[in-house]
């Protein structure tokens, strides 16, 4: 998302687990296997490793799964290995793998690795921060009773120069940081994936959050034009969808206007007075006196006070920083919502102590993505070597700063602020009769608010059948599912979609 955001790198605090409640078998990599290069960082990569769990169900039931970490090659037009591509995959055991779903997650960044979906939200264990709080250095490991993997298997997956994906030669990492390439990588990976498990059979879905939501209706056009393989749905958290109106809150009457419901959610939050009601005539508010004040020229005299006065009860800045703003308030919120507090911008209502109470500006350490998430990656790491059996010695990049600043988006628009998936869901809703899409969003993000992919949705054609493309909020941020409830909810709701396959 914003270059100076995602660039944070992210090395993961490596933090005890809990022991596997599950038997492991460790699989020997099969014979054909390619040996390890000789020279190359793709020489620090074990062979893939095959473990069998079981997991405890919310709502009673017990599930076996098998659980593989492991690469899968790329080749060049010379037919030269060119890279690796990591990935975790679990398939739950006694199913009919051909009918039962399987889905492709990724994160987003660009530059971030799976681990955020993965031990996050989805995967069948997950981290805990501890109770009442986040603390990094209390993080562990435990049994995830909302994983997906009860409808759907699942396959997540590293890009490139994230995780421990890597290209042979260093310098053609570079080849990949593109729109256009990294869809067509990805399309690759889940083609060869495909062929290799014989899961050509299964509806086959996309899950991606922030830039991931963008990147998997690349995914799906590139999968559907290269390779041949049609998605049946596309599970977006957190999206850009369209870069114009994101990126404009600090400049254009509309961008603004569709921030500010985000930190209306978060006052309300804050206030202990949110409802549905309640956000609903924030939303209102913004889309009618709010938009139209902004699109005019600015108020003067009991007009501007009584206008001011409006959007700083309703977001919690002081008055006089509204003001001065004009009411574009965007930039002004981190940094000014709370004496001796910075908010994080992935979710405006987690604050943290102001390192610098005396500058007037935000430096760039975030609360949340320089704060407990960065426990992820040491996290996942010792997961994977401890229960997974799959023991790499190379860094794991959960977050690599460099990646978003490289980011060519040529094909899409030329710049993040004209990026744009929306004809591409228009396409997929027009052409595929099966084809749908569930967007997922917290209230109180600020890098990616709902109400711009409410706006979206709202203003595409009528797709026929209804419910194609259905948008659903929940309590927190960009990463909503670390607040508490909005991960069983938001897994309620996905599994539901997932049911309504063909109806």
């Amino acid at each position: 998302m914003h270059s100076r955001l995602f660039a944070a790198v992210l090395l993961g605090l490596l933090a005890f687990v809990a022991p596997a409640a599950a038997q492991q078998k460790d699989a020997p990599p099969p014979k054909d296997a390619p040996q390890h290069e000789t020279g190359s960082v793709l020489g620090l990569l074990p062979g893939d490793s095959t473990t069998e769990h079981t997991i405890a169900l919310r709502g009673g039931g017990t599930l076996a799964y098998t659980a593989t970490a492991g690469t899968l090659d790329i080749f060049g037009q010379n037919g030269q290995r060119i890279a690796k591509i990591f990935y975790t995959s679990y398939t739950a055991r006694n199913e009919d793998g051909g009918k039962r779903p399987i889905t492709f997650a990724f994160n987003g960044g660009p530059g971030a690795a799976s681990a955020y979906l993965h031990i996050g939200m989805a995967g069948p264990r997950v981290a805990n921060f501890g109770d009442g709080h986040y603390n990094g250095a209390d993080a562990r490991l435990v049994d995830n009773p909302d994983t997906w993997l009860a409808f759907t298997d699942l396959v997540f997956i590293d890009p490139i120069g994230t995780g421990w994906s890597r290209t042979a030669k260093p310098d053609d990492a570079h080849n990949f940081y593109s729109v256009r390439a990294d869809a067509q990588l990805f399309a690759k990976v889940i083609a060869l994936y495909t062929a290799k498990y014989n899961r050509m059979p299964s509806p086959k879905y996309l899950l991606g959050e922030s830039y991931g939501g963008f990147r998997a209706v690349e995914v799906a056009r590139s999968l559907q034009h290269d390779q041949g393989i049609v998605a049946s749905g596309i599970v977006a958290m957190s999206p850009l969808l369209e870069g114009g109106l994101e990126f404009g809150a600090s400049r254009f009457a509309l961008g603004a206007a569709l921030q500010l419901p985000s930190l209306a959610a978060a006052e309300l939050e804050r206030k202990h007075a949110y409802t549905p009601q309640a956000l609903a005539a924030a939303e209102h508010f913004a889309l009618t006196d709010y938009l139209t004040t902004l699109a005019g020229p600015p108020p003067q005299g009991a007009a501007a006070a009584a206008f001011y006065g409006k959007v700083a009860a309703m977001t919690g800045l002081p008055a006089d920083v509204v003001t001065r703003n004009r009411g574009f308030i965007r930039d002004a919120y981190v940094k000014h919502l709370r004496d001796d507090k910075v908010v994080s911008p992935y979710d405006v209502n987690f604050a943290v102590p102001d390192p610098y109470p005396e500058s007037g500006n935000a430096h760039n350490d975030d609360p949340v993505l320089d704060g407990f998430t960065r426990a992820l990656g040491g996290l996942f790491v010792s997961y994977a070597r401890t229960e997974l059996g799959f023991a790499c010695d190379m860094t794991y990049e959960l977050l690599a700063s460099d990646i978003a600043h490289k980011w060519d988006w040529k094909g899409a628009g030329g710049s993040q602020g004209r990026a744009s998936v929306v004809d591409d869901i228009r396409e997929f809703s027009a052409l595929n009769p099966g084809f749908r899409m569930l967007i997922a969003h917290g209230t109180s993000d600020l890098v990616t608010p709902y109400a711009v992919s409410r706006y979206v949705v709202d203003h595409l054609p009528p797709p026929g059948s209804p419910n194609r493309v259905t948008l659903k909020l929940y309590r927190g941020g960009h990463m909503f599912y670390f607040t508490p409830g909005s991960r069983q909810a938001f897994t309620t709701d996905a599994k539901a979609f997932y049911a309504a396959a063909g109806e």
